[in-house]
């Protein structure tokens, strides 16, 4: 017979998925107990997954990591691909603005985030290699770039709702993406086309 109880990575998924929800909702400080109640499993559960609430960060961030990931690799065949990828960031930053202003703040003083940071910039460098080659991104664009235009998606934050948000990050974005492509060559009397 099998057992009908969820398996380990089932319940990891339901404490991030929770996680996520109640973090969003109430605040990275808000008690744990509204994780385990939003998940529906009991406290030692989570205790097992996570033994403390930095570690459900992490997770948080380290899932949202794959995912980038995930989203790199489906769009890598494309010229676009980069800004393909800024959407998707600007678009978790809507979704997630409390996970993401602590990743950008305190993560950024927290050496156990710094792994997940640099494979989340990793997701953006083939991408960016193959928008310059293709005249899409300018030149002078770094992969080091990539924590400043995180940090400009960011002002997406200071809205009072989720439509808010998210035509805040969407302006920002088309901000970003404007200056991201490549100047066209100044005419003869050195203006700008």
């Amino acid at each position: 017979m099998r057992n009908k109880r969820p398996d380990a990575a089932t319940r990891r998924s339901q404490l991030l998925d929770a996680a996520d929800a109640v973090f969003s909702a109430h605040g990275v400080h808000a008690p744990l107990e509204l994780i385990v109640e939003k998940a529906g499993v009991g406290r030692a559960t989570l205790y097992r997954q996570f033994p403390d609430r930095e570690a459900i960060l992490l997770a948080l961030m380290e899932r949202m990591v794959e995912r980038l990931h995930e989203k790199a690799r489906s769009v890598q065949d494309h010229d676009d691909a980069f800004f393909v990828l800024l959407q998707y960031l600007a678009n978790r930053i809507v979704e997630s603005p409390v996970l993401s202003d602590y990743w950008r703040t305190v993560g950024l003083r927290d050496p156990r985030f710094m792994p997940a940071r640099q494979r989340a910039w990793d997701a953006f460098a083939p991408a960016l290699t193959r928008a310059k080659a293709a005249g899409l991104l300018r030149d002078d664009v770094q992969p080091s770039d990539l924590s400043l235009l995180s940090g400009m998606l960011g002002a997406a934050l200071r809205g009072a709702d989720e439509a808010q948000r998210r035509q805040y990050a969407q302006r920002a974005l088309d901000f970003l993406m404007h200056g991201l492509r490549p100047r066209p060559p100044a005419d003869k009397d050195g203006a700008h086309g």
